[in-house]
């Protein structure tokens, strides 16, 4: 099938997984429904959050018209046993031993992975393929492997990346319209876990209020306790604080005329409209944001991680090159 795949039914395959990270479980269910005793067995204990919120959701909401989760494949962290866990849990048909043998079996394809190094080896054989794909935030986390992610999109690869927090509900209607706030003038956004892994949703929360434009990033923190400072050229700085066990109060932004702090726990409705957005590109080949920001944010990332390994220093995000 051509890509853009209009309004023909779409075979997904799904990629995982990785510690502290189970995403094919829960995207999996949001496409194609659930198994709630399978799911609670698998995710209850080491992903507790998972069975929450989508047993907090009517059946009604869960499915994409038109799209069927019909292959998994997990590979490094989890295996096969995991994976046909997975496929009970969530009612995919079919589990491949090898990534590969999903090709010529689906039309797209979820990495549902969040180590952004790994992200090139996983989704090189899609790319060649020519099989639109996912990837799970980050896009990546090193400077290599962005040149070569930007040279498959260069060459007509359709590839797409985001975090689910640009869909946060509370803060999204702000990306468009924030005139009552005035002028931004500092953000603080706490998360949870990694810089390499998670420091991209903290990021991508408040890209889109801000816009292109991040001249340097500072990380004065360690591998396992970020404290990420970024400045934007609007003059508005950004604080991240981040670790293992952290947990986020959401994003605070002071502003000219207000201060506002926006949060939520509505995860499905985040990751859903992740995984409609995409269907989206799939179908109609148009994004709902430029790639461009993808790639500004990856060197966010990369920024901060340079800074952190080199003596904390400041990094200029022009330092980081995607071709």
């Amino acid at each position: 099938m051509n890509f853009p795949f209009g309004d023909n039914p779409i075979r997904l395959g799904v990629l995982g997984m990785t510690e502290g990270n189970a995403h094919p479980f829960s995207w999996s269910a949001i496409i194609n429904g659930y198994d709630k005793k399978e799911m609670h067995r698998w995710t209850s204990e080491l992903y507790p959050t998972i069975p929450v919120y989508l047993n907090r959701q009517p059946e009604e909401t869960f499915g994409i018209e038109g799209v069927k989760v019909t292959h998994v494949c997990f590979t490094g962290y989890e295996e096969r046993n995991m994976a046909e866990n997975c496929a009970r849990a969530a009612f995919v048909e079919n589990v491949t031993e090898k990534p590969e043998d999903m090709i010529g079996n689906v039309d797209a394809v979820i990495c549902a992975t969040d180590v952004g190094s790994e992200h090139v080896n996983r989704c090189r054989p899609f790319v060649e393929a020519r099989i639109p794909i996912f990837i799970d935030k980050p896009l990546t986390d090193n400077e290599n492997d962005l040149k070569t992610i930007v040279r498959w999109v260069d060459e007509g690869a359709p590839i797409m990346s985001s975090s689910s927090l640009r869909y946060l509900k509370s803060l999204e209607p702000y990306y468009a319209n924030k005139y009552e706030l005035g002028k931004i003038r500092y953000i603080l956004s706490p998360m949870a876990k990694y810089w390499e892994t998670y420091g991209m949703h903290a990021v991508e929360s408040i890209y889109p209020l801000l816009g292109p434009g991040f001249e340097w990033v500072q990380n004065l923190g360690t591998y396992e306790r970020a404290m990420v400072q970024m400045h934007h050229f609007s003059g508005c700085d950004v604080s991240i604080p981040m670790g293992y066990g952290f947990t986020t109060n959401g994003v605070t932004v002071i502003a000219e005329n207000e201060v506002r702090t926006f949060s939520d726990g509505d995860s499905f409705y985040a990751f859903k409209k992740q995984l409609l957005k995409f269907v989206e590109y799939i179908r109609t080949g148009k994004r709902d944001h430029p790639f461009s920001e993808t790639v500004e944010m990856a060197k966010i990332i990369i920024a901060g991680i340079r800074s952190r390994n080199e003596g904390n220093r400041r990094v200029y995000v022009s330092e980081i090159k995607e071709r």
